[in-house]
């Protein structure tokens, strides 16, 4: 018995041994930490955390016994939430859908600001909980009501399941504003990374239904918004970043849309936009839209590769406009509500934040955009997390916070 034990805490030991030692390779090794972050330290630190855990996903979901962003969850999910007292939260369900209703509990003289948020995560990360800190800041700062949705997620739901999910809940909860004492003159559609995306995609959609209340505007926290050009100056200078590394990215995307990992090197020479598509692409997805200044840490442009055809049979819902809202038809875009945009430095999908705001301007959108210089990507969440917040996460929330109290 006691040789059966010796053994397993052996085993045990070598296991943890070697799986710190591939945690500090990939850290060390395989990703960049750049110095215009504040608390490197802290940054590092939390990346393996971030590691150490995707690590143990991927050898739980290895032995049959549980997918990786399933574990990840269930582990964002058990952290405690705390309870705001100017604050009241209520779980709710539309149909199927999980929602979180924040209120604040101050009365109101007349009915208030209604926010829908959309957390971020690339359909792998991110939850209710996860974010329910941010969203109880935003309606107690804002004096708002803010409804978060917690669309289905991969692995087991796929696109177009979790889009279709936030337009569900969206409709519904324009269609019963009353309810919630919201003014169906100031709804807000806000979220972060995916969730950004899919804010903005639902506005492009619901401009062409007149018959819901108008938005007011649109909050997008460093979003994605297309799938055309992966060699832009942020994605050349930030691919190897957290929390959002090239991998990681590619990742995700492949996940929510369903897309074999072979086509990766495809996707990234840009082999798989057809001719006519490219052509139409290049005006609005270039960098030479994007100012010279984010081009100074180091850019090599580079020509896209030749067409192939099978590539976009298989990649082609990566184009369509509700994954790919940057490219939607000028009279679309003209038609889209007052915008905030937030972009951060160090943050792969930097220069689609920047190229979307050129976009807007251009067809006499208002914009405000606030560039965060030594924010990452999803810093926002860490708001509040003491031993792992970060000063931007702070900084991003109030200037959300204003904007709305602006509107």
């Amino acid at each position: 018995m006691i040789t059966w034990l010796r053994l397993l805490f052996l085993t045990g030991s070598l296991f943890s041994l070697g799986l710190g030692l591939w945690v500090i390779f990939l850290h060390f090794f395989r990703t960049d930490v750049p110095a215009g972050i504040v608390y490197t330290g802290r940054f590092r630190a939390l990346h393996c955390i971030f590691l150490l855990v995707t690590a143990l996903g991927e050898i739980l979901e290895k032995l049959g016994i549980c997918s990786m962003p399933k574990f990840i969850r269930f582990l964002q999910d058990i952290i405690p939430n705390k309870n705001d007292p100017n604050v009241v939260v209520t779980k709710l369900y539309f149909g199927t859908i999980p929602v979180r209703l924040y209120q604040p509990k101050a009365p109101s003289g007349r009915p208030r600001c209604g926010i829908i948020f959309f957390h971020g995560g690339g359909t792998v990360f991110g939850s209710l909980s996860l974010y329910n800190s941010l969203c109880c800041y935003l309606s107690r700062e804002s004096d708002s009501v803010v409804l978060s949705v917690g669309y289905r997620m991969v692995p087991d739901h796929r696109y177009p399941i979790p889009f279709y999910d936030c337009v569900s809940a969206t409709i519904y909860f324009l269609k019963t504003l009353e309810t919630y004492g919201v003014d169906p003159s100031r709804i807000i559609l806000c979220g972060d990374s995916i969730g950004a995306s899919s804010a903005t995609c639902i506005c492009q959609k619901l401009v062409t239904q007149p018959d819901l209340p108008k938005i007011r505007a649109q909050i997008l926290l460093y979003p994605y918004l297309q799938g055309f050009n992966f060699q832009l100056p942020s994605h050349q200078q930030n691919r190897h970043v957290p929390f959002l590394t090239w991998n990681t990215f590619i990742y995700c995307v492949f996940q929510y849309l369903d897309i074999h990992p072979s086509w990766e090197a495809t996707l990234l020479n840009g082999a798989h936009v057809p001719p006519d598509m490219r052509e139409k692409s290049e005006k609005r997805i270039n960098a030479h839209n994007i100012p010279k200044r984010f081009k100074e840490r180091g850019y090599q442009p580079m020509s896209p590769g030749p067409f192939n055809e099978i590539a976009y049979l298989e990649t082609r819902q990566i184009l369509w406009t509700m994954n790919s809202p940057l490219i939607a038809d000028d009279d679309i875009i003209a038609q889209l509500p007052e915008t905030l945009l937030v972009s951060c430095e160090f943050d792969i999908l930097r220069d689609e934040t920047l190229l979307y705001k050129k976009r807007l301007e251009d067809q006499g959108v208002p914009v405000s955009w606030h560039h965060i210089e030594d924010g990452f990507h999803g810093v926002a969440i860490s708001f509040n997390t003491k031993l792992f917040s970060f000063p931007c996460s702070l900084r991003i929330l109030n200037i959300v916070v204003q904007f709305i109290k602006d509107l």
